[in-house]
């Protein structure tokens, strides 16, 4: 034993340095190989390069702090002649081995959550905890665990056997209860300083976003999210009075023959149509992570969806389509409520959900069969409730009888069991007299990327994302043609759209390009074949629906029905958790927590940005529609009156 290790272990604390440089070595392997995994995508400069580790360097710490803490109260409670003993060293390896299996795990952990989504752990990482049954499935089903395990637990005890002296000689020394005490309570301010003063932006001093999320630190990033999942736009963000956001949204929403309500601070409004309504079917088919550049027309040439490529020349296709955010929440957020995405968690998720203004509420009204129908369990991410409490009947994983299932992934029966169910949902309607609304939602398309065999030329045992996006097309191929046979194909509207892109990740903070969505809608018998290449978000789909039904209603929608807008007021919407774009043409307003605002210049297809001075109409739009979802949301008057 060196005289160093000696000087720097040989002390009743000496156990909170081991897991101080487990976690700053374990930090440091992390950082360095997502970035090697990143190196395409880096913009490097003498700032940039010793930025990443400096920072790194400081997260690892405050995250070693707060690991230390149960070792150094066991540190300091502890007697001397008991700590002395055997047994006193006993709980101090318990604990270093619960440090070292959970940073090991993290290293495995953060490199696929890196491969996933581009970024360090988020809200995203949150969420999937409160759903084990979906998640340890599919790393059950994606990943070899015997084989992790059993390597982890033996590079643990490699790494305990090797610093077994170093454990030991911790023990030999004698300290006092009170100068134990002052010791832990000036370790404790550590812990505490960084708990109050330190926040996951301080990373944030590059205009690259790879080199910032590099600069952090996942367990904290983690940590971050769970603290900050829902965020008041009032208290983080720039504001406006409710009025003048009010009459800005009011002055966009408004077209030639609506007449907005006497609540000054509501945008209701009356739908009027200019023609009889048409009673037709509606489907609605959101795909699992269906990004715009998987299709030909977009230049992909891996011909991993010819069937939907070949639905283009017969549909209304929307080639300037955006997603709103980055999960399925975030998707069937915008699909039934046509709401801009609140900062924090999606309105799907939040308590006083209920009986809020959906498409499925507005179909219902008008005497429709409507359903939600998800091939999982809807109990992920609070979908059944939500939908169940808000117009629609939920047919899920549960009531497909196992005979009529082919294929089950912890994520729930492939894609072609739910069509079929879909079908028989359509069926029965038609039989009993009513027209029928039905939103389906895939599962298909993600890990492990499983499916029936036979169905396509990409083997299901190959658990790539190509297969899974062909098998999905497939399985909306045959449902298609399994409808022509039926009566009432002829008048139904097919609607399909991607819930959000594969993959969220990009050089900048909202990188356009990664919420580039396709959008058909799909009735050779009733709609002319068209493409549509006005800039359209998530959230005018429902009322663009509605207008093509020519439905008369009492709208609360706050997106628009894309035909019936000016040009001058084509906008999109894309967010994360906390980061909220707004774009028209092609300058996107970003707002920040903290009251921060930037605006840029960007390139829709390569999803590049340039930063601009802030144009001040362009950043009080933005507000409006942030600040004014927040405020009808919470107020009320985003719920629907079903008088």
């Amino acid at each position: 034993m060196s005289n160093f290790y000696k000087k720097f272990f040989n002390h009743r604390f000496g156990p909170v340095a081991i897991v101080a440089m487990f976690v700053i070595v374990f930090g440091f392997l992390t950082r360095l190989i997502l970035f090697i995994k990143s190196w395409p995508n880096l913009q490097l400069n003498f700032v940039n390069l010793p930025g990443i580790f400096l920072f790194g360097l400081f997260y690892d710490l405050v995250v070693a702090s707060f690991f230390s803490i149960p070792i150094a109260l066991y540190c300091w409670l502890m007697r001397d002649r008991w700590y002395r003993k055997i047994w006193g060293i006993i709980p101090i390896y318990f604990m270093l081995s619960a440090v070292l299996f959970l940073l090991l795990i993290n290293i495995g952990a953060e490199i696929a959550f890196w491969d996933e989504f581009g970024v360090r752990y988020n809200f995203i990482a949150v969420d999937y905890l409160v759903y084990t049954n979906e998640v340890l499935g599919n790393i059950q089903q994606s990943y070899n665990i015997p084989l992790i395990v059993g390597s982890v637990l033996l590079i643990m005890f490699v790494i305990l056997w090797q610093i077994r002296r170093v454990v030991l000689i911790s023990g030999e020394d004698i300290v006092k209860f009170r100068k134990r005490t002052n010791l832990f309570f000036l370790f404790l301010l550590f812990p505490l300083s960084a708990y109050f003063l330190v926040n996951n932006r301080f990373k944030n001093f590059s205009s690259n976003n790879y080199v910032n999320e590099l600069a952090g630190a996942g367990i904290y990033e983690f940590g971050a999210a769970f603290w900050h999942n829902e965020i008041d736009y009032n208290q983080f963000y720039k504001v406006n009075s409710d009025q003048k956001n009010i009459s800005i949204l009011r002055r966009l929403l408004n077209v030639p023959g609506i007449e907005f309500s006497k609540d000054s601070l509501g945008i209701e409004r009356n739908i009027v149509a200019d023609s009889p309504v048409k009673k037709w079917n509606v489907v609605l088919i959101s795909i699992e992570s269906f990004s715009a550049d998987f299709m030909q027309y977009f230049g992909n040439n891996q011909h991993i969806t010819p069937h939907l490529d070949s639905l283009i020349p017969h549909s209304l296709f929307f080639n300037n389509f955006y997603a709103s955010g980055t999960r399925t929440v975030r998707g069937l957020e915008a699909l039934s409520l046509s709401i801009p995405p609140t900062p924090g968690q999606s309105i799907v998720r939040r308590p006083n959900n209920e009986s809020m203004f959906t498409i499925g509420s507005v179909f219902k009204k008008k005497g429709y069969d409507v359903n939600y129908i998800y091939g999982g369990n809807s109990f992920f991410d609070n979908m059944g409730y939500f939908f169940e409490n808000n117009g629609y009947n939920v047919i899920d994983k549960k009531d497909i009888p196992a005979s009529k299932i082919h294929h089950e992934t912890a994520w729930g029966v492939a894609d072609e069991d739910a069509f079929n169910v879909a079908m028989e949902t359509c069926d029965n309607a038609y039989q009993s007299g009513k027209l029928f609304f039905n939103h389906i939602m895939t599962v298909s398309n993600h890990r492990p990327f499983t499916y029936p065999d036979g169905r396509i030329d990409i083997p299901s045992s190959s658990k790539c994302r190509e297969g899974a996006v062909k098998y999905t097309d497939y399985a909306i191929n045959k449902f298609l043609n399994d409808a022509k046979s039926k009566p009432w194909f002829n008048n139904t509207l097919f609607v399909i759209v991607a819930d959000h892109c594969a993959s969220s990740a990009g050089k900048t903070d909202l990188p356009v390009s990664r919420y580039h969505i396709p959008c058909f809608v799909y009735a050779p018998s009733l709609i002319k074949p068209a493409i549509v290449s006005k800039l359209t978000s998530q959230i005018d789909l429902a009322p663009t629906v509605l207008g093509l039904l020519n439905m008369q209603y009492q709208s609360r929608f706050m997106g628009y029905d894309i035909f019936k807008t000016s040009e001058n007021n084509e906008r999109i919407f894309i967010s994360t958790y906390q980061d909220l774009g707004y774009l028209k043409k092609d300058t996107l307003v970003i707002l920040y927590p903290k009251n921060k605002i930037r605006m840029f210049l960007v390139n829709k297809d390569t999803g590049d940005a340039k930063e601009i001075s802030l144009n001040i109409d362009l950043v009080n739009e933005a507000i409006a529609w942030y600040q004014g979802a927040c405020l009808l949301f919470k107020s009320g008057r985003y719920k629907f009156d079903s008088k």
